[in-house]
């Protein structure tokens, strides 16, 4: 990979990068050039499968709003080495409790601190970082891309009800996203995925995989990561307000 300098490096910030999909984004950016900025609420891990060291690496509860407005001002302090000018925002933190042994928390079972939690984490925390950093996107002529959810828009038999309502308030909140930094000339997309070969899979997938999918197989997380990198690239500059479904047809 050549170097490029620091005033042409394009950048991109990804919160939820410490596994799954943020992995694969993180190798997906980087080895196209990108300088990536890591948020997650770990410190940066020695055995982090990237090259980006501790300096590319904030740490952050998004669950926090004053930890989240904290890391606005510290991700603007670093975005000097790029004079300013952040050319991508990738909101891909997300949590989804669950009940004993696993099992799903539905609407009438989900307490409301978990309620308030999840929609800090999946919903408020993304529009805080998106208005935190307008300028920084506007300078590059940026990109957000929302990470969002098959859950949002059907039943899941293992994503609870806060986590699915919270990912369909995030879609419907990208679509606003659009029409108001459309005019700044950041684009504001979503992706929608379903199921994908992470760590987090709950017993069960195998079915969902057999009696839903057309495709009949996971997805993977560098396919996933491969169309956020088209959403925050050139090939798509006139792709705004939209939901790109990553699920081999699950939504069909």
């Amino acid at each position: 990979m050549s170097i490029t300098p620091n005033a042409e490096r394009k950048t991109l910030i990804l919160t939820g990068a410490s596994r799954g999909i943020g992995h694969a984004t993180v190798k997906r950016f980087a080895s196209a050039g990108w300088r990536v900025i890591t948020c997650s609420r770990h410190a940066f891990p020695e055995n982090c499968p990237w090259e980006m060291g501790p300096e590319d690496h904030i740490q952050v509860d998004l669950a926090n709003p004053e930890d989240t407005i904290k890391a606005v001002a510290e991700m603007r302090v670093r975005l000097q080495q790029q004079g300013g000018r952040l050319n991508a925002l990738v909101n891909n933190a997300a949590i989804s409790p669950k009940g004993p042994n696993g099992s799903r928390l539905g609407s009438i079972e989900t307490q409301l601190e978990d309620w308030q939690h999840v929609f800090q984490v999946n919903f408020f925390a993304p529009i805080m970082l998106a208005r935190g950093l307008v300028a920084e996107l506007e300078r590059a002529t940026g990109a957000v891309v929302n990470v969002t959810s098959i859950a949002g828009s059907r039943v899941h038999p293992f994503a609870g009800a806060a986590y699915a309502t919270s990912k369909a308030a995030l879609a419907s909140l990208t679509r606003e996203m659009a029409g108001d930094f459309g005019p700044r000339g950041i684009r504001v997309n979503s992706i929608s995925p379903g199921e994908i070969d992470t760590a987090i899979l709950s017993p069960g997938t195998d079915r969902i995989v057999r009696e839903q999918i057309p495709m009949r197989r996971l997805g993977e997380p560098q396919e996933v990561a491969k169309a956020i990198y088209f959403l925050c690239s050139d090939q798509s500059s006139y792709v705004n307000g939209a939901d790109l479904h990553i699920n081999g047809g699950q939504h069909v």
